[in-house]
């Protein structure tokens, strides 16, 4: 069985790697071996390759920057998940595409479920919407948030550094969601992708946090295998002391019962995760 991963160097893309079943034969492409933009080169490689699944986790990630850049960010994120899903679909391939939380707005208060209204805030919000859109009712849609992973750049690896590097750190606690570790948000996606599904489903790691939790947990058990040799004082801020380019949504927490219905089980709680990811990372060092 042909697998085709596009975003394949990314934290999802290697954990799709990682986690694929023994039957697979991945073919992975990133930005350096495949532009998503153009449709000609995207249409060559699907028919090239002839996938039966099709796992889109590239992305135009920079939150900030994209409030400048909108049309670079839509053209990765919006107009190149089209070309990818109609390139799938022209082959007979499942097409599996990876959002996010930022297509809400944070103003609900409760978990969002996947019907819910959308009314992203950001640029990047709403060049991954138009990704949804583009990706269309035969795919399956899977939204996440907060992603992390031992490789790439993140939120974990970052509070790691600044721990490391400053007497203090003070951290946003006035917004809310769930940190999601890519190795399990993987082991999801293909256990999904194995259920002939579609349309939009959401999954985290189970639990909520603000990032001053996040980060306080972040420091907690770095603490305790010895990744971090003292602690700092972890100051929680609101978001207007820490303004930024793009808003963010305040309360983005997903509602996943129907995604862990499909899938048999919760997810482990966002910190169970953690603590294994920093004890793998320390176990290598």
């Amino acid at each position: 069985m042909k697998i085709l991963i596009v975003g394949g160097n990314g934290q999802l893309g290697r954990g799709l790697a990682a986690s694929a079943p023994h039957d697979a034969e991945i073919v992975s492409h990133d930005i350096d071996t495949l532009d998503i933009t153009d449709e000609a080169s995207v249409r060559r490689c699907v028919a090239a390759v002839k996938p039966a699944l099709l796992f889109n986790a590239a992305a135009y990630t920079a939150v900030d920057k994209a409030e400048s850049e909108e049309d670079i960010a839509l053209a990765a994120n919006g107009t190149a998940v089209g070309y990818l899903a109609a390139a799938a679909r022209d082959e007979g391939a499942r097409f599996v595409h990876v959002s996010t939380d930022f297509v809400f707005d944070g103003t609900q208060g409760i978990p969002y479920a996947p019907g819910d209204a959308t009314n992203p805030v950001s640029a990047y919000g709403r060049t991954k919407l138009a990704g949804e859109q583009a990706a269309g009712p035969d795919a399956l849609t899977v939204r996440t948030a907060w992603v992390y992973a031992p490789n790439g750049g993140n939120f974990v690896r970052t509070m790691l550094r600044v721990m490391r590097e400053r007497p203090e750190v003070r951290v946003v606690a006035d917004q809310i969601g769930t940190p999601t570790y890519a190795p399990g948000l993987a082991s999801a996606l293909w256990t999904l992708a194995g259920k002939d599904l579609s349309g939009i489903y959401h999954y985290t790691d189970s639990g909520a946090a603000s990032w001053y939790d996040f980060a306080v947990a972040i420091q907690e058990e770095a603490l305790a295998v010895g990744l971090l040799d003292h602690a700092v004082p972890v100051i929680p801020i609101a978001t207007s002391a820490y303004p930024t380019p793009a808003r963010r949504p305040h309360y983005s927490v997903l509602d996943k019962s129907s995604t862990f219905a499909a899938l048999g089980a919760p997810a482990p709680h966002w910190r169970t995760n953690l603590r294994t990811m920093l004890g793998q990372i320390a176990a290598n060092e």
